[in-house]
């Protein structure tokens, strides 16, 4: 394989990776607290109140299955095609509740307490566009060095999501600090 197929298969592995990482981080905060990640589903008003439970358990099922499928080389693609699906729906509910005004939601997301905001929707977007990379390719022999440089890059990629996730955070909460100084704060 030529240089730049080389470089793809790379970046597929390394969004692979990201992919893994984040899924089991947010798998791991669903099934830790599930009461507590049906609430959040419930926060986003989308379901009648009796799916809630079930939409609940079947999100983290399904992360559990993107990140079983992701780690299989025959599975590769159906794992990326469900996270990208998944990060599209997410993404989705978000920008329906920015529609709707309501932005004092904690995205439910795992990691850092976030509220809602158009930073997550475009977060989600650009990890559903890194997700079509390992979708596009599949899987890709690579050498020893190939893929300790993929797994490194994208556990690298993954302290970068981290780290703006955190910055995110910190702006959301400084934001609603600002407005419930100023009185502007709305309950949601």
């Amino acid at each position: 394989m030529s240089a730049e197929p080389r470089l793809l298969a790379m970046a597929a592995a390394a969004a692979t990776v990201l992919l893994v990482v984040l899924f089991l981080r947010a798998a791991f905060h669903k099934v830790s607290d599930l009461v507590r990640f049906q609430g959040y589903v419930e926060d986003y008003r989308i379901l009648p109140e009796r799916l809630v439970e079930p939409a609940a358990k079947g999100l983290a099922a399904a992360e559990g299955l993107a990140i079983a499928l992701l780690v299989v080389p025959a599975t590769v693609r159906l794992g990326a095609a469900l996270a990208f699906g998944l990060l599209l729906l997410y993404a989705g509910g978000i920008a329906l509740n920015l529609s709707r005004g309501r932005r004092r939601i904690e995205c439910g997301c795992g990691g850092p307490a976030q509220m809602l905001s158009v930073s997550l929707v475009l977060r989600n977007g650009l990890l559903a566009a890194l997700a079509l990379l390992p979708l596009a390719t599949g899987f890709n022999a690579l050498s020893l060095g190939e893929a300790a440089a993929a797994v490194s890059s994208g556990l690298l990629l993954f302290l970068f999501v981290t780290l703006a996730e955190q910055l995110l955070a910190n702006d959301g909460h400084v934001r609603l600090l600002r407005e419930s100084l100023s009185g502007k704060g709305t309950a949601s």
